[in-house]
C-alpha cells in the first residue's frame, strides 16, 4: 500500500501565497516524478507542476514565476509554493506520485485525496 497525503489548502486573499505539502509513504521502493495537479468546478483535471526524482520541473504557463515545485527525497515529500495567486486558482489541488511499490517490477501512478485552495476576498 502507497498513500499519498496533502496538506496546506485553505482560503486566501488574491495576491497571497500558501504552500502546499505532499507525503508519500507505504511500501514504496522507489519514488519517481511527483507532481502536483488541480481541478476546478466544471473543468477537466490540468497539470500545474511537476518534478523528476533528480529535479527536473515544469509548469503550466498559467502559472509560471508564481509558483515553485520543489521535494525533498528523504522525507518522500513534494511541495507547491504558491504565490502572487489569483481567483482562477482556486480548485482542487491533488498530489501526483509515480512509485514503483516494494516487491513490484513497474511503477504506477497514484493520487492524494486532494486539498482545496481557494483565492476569494
Amino acid at each position: 500500500q502507497v498513500q499519498l497525503v496533502e496538506s496546506g489548502g485553505g482560503l486566501v486573499q488574491p495576491g497571497g501565497s500558501l504552500r502546499l505539502s505532499c507525503v508519500a509513504s507505504g511500501s514504496i521502493s522507489r519514488l519517481y516524478g511527483m507532481g502536483w495537479y488541480r481541478q476546478a468546478p466544471g473543468k477537466q483535471r490540468e497539470s500545474v507542476a511537476v518534478i523528476t526524482s533528480d529535479g527536473a520541473t515544469n509548469y503550466a504557463d498559467s502559472v509560471k514565476g508564481r509558483f515553485t515545485v520543489s521535494r525533498d527525497n528523504a522525507k518522500s515529500t513534494v511541495y507547491l509554493q504558491m504565490n502572487s495567486l489569483k481567483p482562477e486558482d482556486t480548485a482542487v489541488y491533488y498530489c501526483n506520485a509515480d512509485v514503483r511499490p516494494i516487491g513490484a517490477l513497474r511503477a504506477y501512478a497514484y493520487w492524494g485525496q486532494g486539498t482545496q485552495v481557494t483565492v476569494a476576498s
